[in-house]
């Protein structure tokens, strides 16, 4: 693990959380549909570190993270077929490869089979979308402790399941279909998935729609990849999909994202521009973290604690993908 950059003026990122945490906590903000966007100039060293540098060669590629309690982190190589923990040090250990599809098969949107999110439950399951264009293989995988990988949900062989959520209770996962724009239900336990919402806001606009997704407040939150913008889903007491409710725009190209832990202020990985952007609850936005500070197409986010761990692809770059570790303490 490499140490800490530069830190010339490295509180940008903490400085700009902390400004939105206090719009936080000055109560609850107006749905902003048109914000502004300020662009974070006085900086290119924030407070942040490599974790790893993967193997493009190999094809780790990470296209999503979930944190482990030791500090590791579980991670999908989105066109290797491979889930993997990448240690502290920066070490890279493959705990699952999935089956290769059927000759002919063809993942929609991507041609190449592609494994999206992943997420850990308390005792250590992992559960992740794999998309093959092939209907024995497409949909959810559970991977327990000591086991091997099984799918235990099927999900539209045309569509791409990409993001991946689990709810407070943990007994549903949701996921984020870019293709067919649509949240799908699905028990923790495995079954039947349920259309659980779909609306135009969901929907691709040339490419990719419903990417990133997350529970957070009673709500699902969704971010749509093509048009743009971060979606609230309410979920009602009966456990149905509430008005969709659109609460930031002007984000082209944002990928994965994730709550900093006060309020409704998340990241965001802008992942064509090569950014992470920090998004306010009224829906204004500033980026944060650019190319210069290791980004390479990040693809997906996790917080814990004061540290935001970023994942980048290279998928356009095509030179280091990454592990990066920024800190956003709030500025005293």
């Amino acid at each position: 693990m490499s140490t800490f950059l530069t830190r010339t003026r490295a509180g940008l990122l903490a400085s700009a959380v902390a400004a939105a945490l206090a719009v936080t906590a000055a109560g609850p903000a107006t749905m902003a549909t048109a914000a502004p966007t300020t662009m974070a100039t006085a900086a290119k060293n924030p407070d942040v570190r490599f974790v790893a540098h993967l193997d493009i060669a190999d094809g780790q590629r990470p296209e999503n993270i979930t944190l482990e309690p030791g500090g590791s982190a579980v991670v999908t190589f989105a066109y290797s077929r491979q889930v993997a923990r990448i240690g502290r040090d920066g070490t890279v250990r493959v705990l699952a490869t999935l089956p290769e599809p059927p000759a002919g098969s063809t993942t929609p949107a991507l041609s190449s089979p592609f494994l999206g999110g992943v997420v850990r439950t308390h005792d250590g399951t992992l559960y992740f979308l794999y998309a093959t264009g092939s209907s024995d293989l497409t949909g959810l995988w559970r991977l327990r402790p000591g086991g091997t990988p099984q799918r235990i949900a099927a999900l539209p062989a045309d569509g791409l399941p990409n993001g991946l959520t689990l709810d407070r209770s943990q007994r549903h996962l949701y996921v984020a279909d870019s293709v067919l724009g649509t949240v799908w239900r699905v028990p923790a336990g495995g079954g039947t998935p349920t259309r659980w919402a779909v609306a135009p806001e969901l929907a691709a606009a040339g490419f990719l729609g419903a990417n990133g997704i997350k529970v957070h407040d009673d709500a699902v939150w969704v971010s749509n990849l093509d048009q743009g913008t971060v979606l609230r889903i309410p979920v009602t007491r009966r456990g149905t999909a509430g008005p969709v409710q659109t609460r930031a725009t002007g984000l082209e190209n944002i990928d994965d994202f994730a709550f900093t832990g006060r309020g409704d202020t998340l990241l965001a990985a802008i992942n064509a521009d090569n950014e992470v952007a920090l998004v306010r609850p009224n829906g204004s936005h500033t980026v944060v973290l650019t190319g210069a500070d290791g980004l390479e197409n990040p693809t997906s986010l996790a917080v814990r604690g004061t540290t935001a761990y970023i994942a980048s692809g290279a998928y356009f770059t095509d030179k280091d993908p990454n592990l990066l570790a920024a800190r956003i303490t709030p500025g005293k």
